[in-house]
């Protein structure tokens, strides 16, 4: 998985953070790519990355803030333009269709591929295809928000050729067979116990990617163990009150979700303008509280391994 911060700042732009927006690219899932936000010139910043607009397939939306989705009608309008022919699915709360809806009839933005929209109003699986499951859950701000949580499927342990080559099984199409756990009766009638030649299975890497929220306890169940959480942090930590106010999270309160979820990442965004060019105080102060922090900033590409 390797994602790409299109805009990293809170409420307005700012001549170092963009508004919010998020890409994901599945290196090994054909390319897919995916959107979480959109806010005003998403599809600016996307110029500068190697995200394609026909290639994006679902857009997940965190809540109906400006600065989350002011951006989305262009791009989705720029994807027609630029060719792009197959389904888009949009996911948002309720409103996220009509506003995009009203945007693209009132401009006149006719588009050559079909678009899908999924109300979210609740925690629940949205899907579960293709490897991967994508579940929803309800944040605390002050209007309906939620996080995103993906979850790969356990892969399949590699296939111990060495082993085999010590049965003097050679390569071919058996070798598929085992690994896929069937049963194999070799020439001379001998039963092959095939689970010995595969190795242990690889569990599935777990993503949650939250939108604006003030600290909700409940999360720290939904993220446990998490490989990577990505959560904002719009205000430095002696700004709870003032936080909790507009419905935000301070950096303390994101670092204390992480901390206490055992995540092995987090990255912080949704940072407020006011810190202009204090990356690396936020960061020592995060750190403080959650060592494995990064925060993050405009065009900052982060691969999952």
């Amino acid at each position: 998985m390797e994602f790409y911060f299109l805009g990293t700042g809170a409420g307005i732009p700012a001549t170092k953070r963009n508004v919010s927006g998020l890409a994901l690219r599945f290196l090994k899932r054909n390319g897919p790519q995916w959107l979480f936000d959109c806010g005003e010139a998403t599809q600016h910043q996307i110029l500068q990355t190697p995200i394609s607009l026909t290639k994006i397939e679902k857009i997940f939306i965190s809540h109906l803030h400006g600065d989350h989705i002011f951006g989305l009608p262009g791009l989705i309008g720029s994807r027609s333009f630029q060719g792009a022919t197959t389904e888009l699915i949009v996911y948002g709360p309720k409103g996220i269709e009509e506003f995009v809806t009203q945007s693209l009839k009132i401009s006149q933005t006719y588009l050559k591929y079909p678009i899908n929209f999924i109300e979210v109003t609740e925690e629940k699986t949205l899907f579960h295809e293709n490897g991967i499951k994508v579940e929803a859950f309800p944040l605390d701000h002050v209007m309906p928000s939620f996080a995103y949580k993906l979850t790969e499927d356990d892969k399949q342990g590699e296939l111990l050729v060495n082993k085999l080559q010590e049965f003097d099984i050679q390569p071919g199409p058996i070798y598929q067979k085992i690994k896929n756990q069937e049963a194999i009766t070799l020439a001379d009638g001998t039963n092959l116990d095939v689970r010995q030649f595969v190795g242990p299975s690889k569990k599935g890497r777990t993503v949650i990617v939250a939108g604006d929220t003030r600290p909700k306890t409940e999360l720290i169940d939904f993220s446990k163990h998490a490989d990577l959480l990505i959560h904002e942090a719009t205000f430095r930590s002696e700004l709870e009150e003032q936080a909790n106010k507009f419905g935000h999270s301070t950096i303390k309160n994101a670092a204390s979700i992480a901390d206490r979820a055992n995540v092995k990442q987090l990255i912080l965004t949704h940072i407020s303008s006011r810190y202009v060019d204090e990356d690396e105080a936020l960061l020592q102060e995060a750190k403080q509280f959650f060592k494995e922090t990064l925060i993050a900033h405009d065009q900052m590409y982060f691969k999952l391994k």
